[in-house]
C-alpha cells in the first residue's frame, strides 16, 4: 500500500534556500504549499506551483487569519506534515551597509520582527491542529547572525534571529507533548542572492572549509528534520556554516 503524500508549507519560497527546499521536497514526493509576498513566478521549476502558491505579505498581521483559513482549505485532509519558516528580511542602508542601533528606527524594528519572528509564531499557532493531526515537524530558519556580530547583517535582523532561537525552544517545549517537533537550522554564508560584497574575504578568513554553502545543502538538512530519521530531535539548532561558528 502506497504511503500517503505528505504536505509541506514553506514561507519565503521565492528564491535561494526556499527554491532549493521546494525542489528537494518535491523530489522526495511531497506536496508543497508555498508562501511569498511575490506572486508565483513562471521561472519557478516545480509542477503545480502556481496552484499551490499563497501570495501573502507576512509583515501585515491583519492578513494572517485569512491566509491561515486559505491554507486549511487547501490541505483538504486536515493534516500538515511540515511547516518551514524560511521567510526573512535583512534591511540595508541606502549604500548597502549594515544598519546598527543608531540608524534603525521603530518602524523598521517592528517590520523586521513581524516578518522574521511574530509571523512564525502566529502561523504555528493557527495551524497547530493540522500539525498535531499529522505528528508534524516545524523548522525555523535562523542565522549565524543570531549568535555573533556579523559584518553584513544589521541589528534588527540579528536580534530577530536570536529571538527565533528562543522561540524554537519554547515551541519545542510546548508542542512536543502533542507530537509536534520544532527545530531550527542556522545557516552561515550560503550562495544566494542575499550575499553582500566582501563575502569572499570572509569565507577565506572565518570558514574552516573555505567555501560557501549551497542552498541544496541547507534544503537537505531541512528535509532530514522532517523525516522519521529525526524523530527524536526536538528543540535543536543545527549550524550549517562549514565551521564558521567554532
Amino acid at each position: 500500500m502506497a504511503e500517503p503524500i505528505k504536505t509541506l508549507l514553506l514561507t519565503g519560497a521565492s528564491r535561494g534556500i526556499g527554491h532549493a527546499t521546494v525542489k528537494v521536497f518535491a523530489r522526495a514526493g511531497w506536496r508543497i504549499l508555498t508562501v511569498s509576498r511575490q506572486p508565483f513566478s513562471s521561472e519557478c521549476p516545480w509542477p503545480g506551483g502556481a496552484a499551490n502558491h499563497i501570495q501573502l505579505d507576512l509583515s501585515n498581521p491583519e492578513l494572517l487569519p485569512g491566509a491561515i483559513a486559505d491554507i486549511q482549505d487547501r490541505l483538504g485532509n486536515g493534516q500538515l506534515h511540515a511547516l518551514v519558516n524560511n521567510a526573512g528580511i535583512s534591511p540595508k542602508s541606502e549604500d548597502g551597509g549594515r544598519l546598527g542601533v543608531l540608524k534603525t528606527n521603530a518602524v523598521l524594528w517592528q517590520h523586521v520582527f513581524q516578518v522574521n519572528l511574530f509571523s512564525t509564531a502566529l502561523l504555528a499557532q493557527g495551524l497547530f491542529t493540522e500539525l498535531q493531526a499529522a505528528a508534524g515537524s516545524i523548522v525555523n530558519v535562523t542565522s549565524i547572525a543570531g549568535s555573533r556580530v556579523h559584518p553584513f547583517a544589521g541589528v534588527a535582523y540579528a536580534a530577530s534571529k536570536a529571538a527565533l532561537v528562543a522561540l524554537t525552544r519554547e515551541m519545542a517545549h510546548e508542542f512536543g507533548p502533542h507530537g509536534v517537533r520544532v527545530n531550527a537550522i542556522s545557516p552561515g554564508e550560503i550562495d544566494t542572492a542575499m550575499l553582500s560584497p566582501g563575502t569572499a574575504d570572509l569565507v577565506q578568513r572565518e570558514i574552516p572549509m573555505r567555501r560557501l554553502g549551497t542552498p541544496e545543502e541547507v534544503a537537505q538538512t531541512i528535509l532530514f528534520l522532517c523525516t522519521p530519521g529525526a524523530s527524536y530531535i526536538n528543540g535543536a539548532e543545527i549550524h550549517i556554516n562549514g565551521g564558521q561558528h567554532v
